[in-house]
């Protein structure tokens, strides 16, 4: 006898893991990704580079650091963001 299953006719999108892969103080090596995320989130500090799909990796070797910082726009209103850097 044949279980009746919820199909959705066989087009299920796959999960793309994203989320912060290294929290604060964690060591990282050149290359290795901090942050996966879909638009900044997030913003690159220092020795982080941005990445096409909007992913941040270290440029240099050291450890994560997080932080809030205050940001002003091009018409002078400001906002807060969080800016991963590696030091």
């Amino acid at each position: 006898m044949a279980k009746a299953t919820s199909v959705r006719l066989g087009r299920d999108s796959q999960p793309k893991y994203l989320g912060i892969k290294l929290s604060e103080g964690e060591k990282v090596r050149t290359g290795m990704i901090i942050v996966k995320q879909r638009g900044t989130k997030l913003f690159p500090g220092k020795n982080v580079k941005r990445g096409g799909d909007d992913t941040l990796f270290a440029l240099k070797e050291g450890k994560v650091h997080f932080a809030t910082k205050r940001k002003r726009n091009f018409d002078n209103s400001q906002r807060l963001v969080k800016i991963v850097s590696v030091a």
